[in-house]
């Protein structure tokens, strides 16, 4: 369970103490456990403590992976003028002087920022206190807090070539990101048995991220009788907050091998299984899919600070590694570009040969080499 700030206990007999911040959704959250658990799997008595922000996914997501959180009650800027906004500066404000309570107490050797909105308030109190910090950036463009924040920690992963364009070039790592390090181990003949599909069928993959995405559930929803119709399978994550309404718009065609799921848990499998991907191009996203070397069609968000998503999905597009559909194109023109790639083995073995390169399946165990520099030096520095 979350736990009170003001009561933090560390372990006495740790090997080191390790504070790890943001979250807000999967791409943020999942990289950070990923981290955590190398860093356990390598220091087994590590003690780590996440923080992120009270009322977002990874106030549950942390503990269920088996790690204390304290959340912070801290949030973004609406794109709007409302009393939220006018009481942001007095949050932050409190968010910081809550997260050096919180370092003081807890005394890391080390902080890792991954983004979102508690990564700020822990990295300054952090390195206010000369504790070592580390950023993990995921996108191919820097985000405002991380660009602000670069010249006051000590390193910065990134996933991208030609980050020196945001961060001094002498703090920078080129190491790729985390992503879950069973996703591309799932074997098809498996993947085809958990999910009850056809394998005489393609089938077709669609993930909207953690949250969903109501322009891919909109115009899947309506390309439902197209992929009936062509013998394409569908496996669809949709996303809690549109589950009910596409689960009532796939029950007709349940029978032919269109499903529409809330969550995938099994995606190792669902990566597995599938011939195409369409998918939004988050951070974590875009990595899982260079690593399982999937043919993709990539539909970047438009509600995501500084556009970075569409700059994630031209890094691959521009590569020849993956085809770009913008969000407004979405509802016309998807199905059409999704269905001809089904259709031609020979552009997908293109896209297969193009993405794999990009993959960085050793971004875990850099990023925590890394890490570890940091606490060992800390560590001497402190003996």
């Amino acid at each position: 369970m979350p736990e009170s700030a003001l009561h933090i206990e560390p372990n006495p007999n740790a090997s080191c103490r390790v504070i790890i911040s943001g979250g807000g959704t999967g791409g943020h959250i999942f990289p950070a456990v990923a981290i955590a658990n190398e860093l356990k799997r390598r220091r087994p008595d590590a003690d780590i403590l996440f923080v992120g922000a009270n009322g977002r996914m990874e106030m549950t997501r942390v503990p269920e992976a088996g790690y204390r959180i304290v959340g912070l009650n801290i949030s973004g800027l609406q794109r709007r003028l409302t009393p939220e906004n006018l009481l942001f500066p007095l949050k932050v404000f409190q968010s910081v002087r809550k997260a050096g309570k919180l370092v003081e107490q807890f005394r890391p050797d080390a902080v890792v920022g991954v983004g979102g909105y508690a990564s700020a308030p822990v990295l300054l109190a952090a390195t206010s206190r000369a504790v070592p910090a580390l950023i993990q950036e995921q996108n191919s463009y820097a985000g405002l807090v991380n660009k602000l924040l670069a010249r006051r920690v000590d390193k910065i992963c990134v996933a991208y070539e030609g980050m020196e364009q945001f961060f001094p070039q002498e703090r920078l790592v080129l190491t790729g990101n985390p992503v879950r390090s069973e996703i591309a181990g799932g074997s098809r003949e498996e993947a085809l048995r958990f999910f009850g599909l056809d394998p005489a069928k393609p089938v077709l993959l669609v993930i909207g991220g953690s949250l969903g995405a109501r322009t891919l559930n909109q115009a899947t929803a309506a390309a439902l009788p197209r992929l009936q119709e062509a013998g394409v399978q569908l496996l669809w994550q949709t996303g809690k907050l549109y589950f009910p309404t596409a689960e009532q718009q796939a029950a007709d065609y349940k029978a032919a091998g269109l499903h529409a799921l809330e969550f995938i848990k099994r995606m190792d499998l669902a990566y597995a299984a599938a011939d195409v991907v369409i998918s939004r191009a988050g951070a974590l996203s875009v990595s899982e899919l260079c690593l399982t070397a999937k043919p993709c069609v990539l539909v970047p968000s438009p509600n995501v600070a500084e556009d970075h998503q569409t700059k994630n999905a031209r890094a691959l597009s521009t590569r020849n590694a993956a085809l770009l559909v913008t969000d407004a194109e979405a509802p016309a023109q998807l199905y059409d570009v999704a269905l001809d790639l089904l259709r031609d083995p020979a552009r997908q073995a293109e896209l297969r040969r193009n993405i794999q390169p990009l993959a960085r399946p050793a971004a875990t165990s850099t990023i925590v080499d890394e890490l570890e520099a940091l606490i060992d030096r800390r560590k001497s520095r402190n003996s």
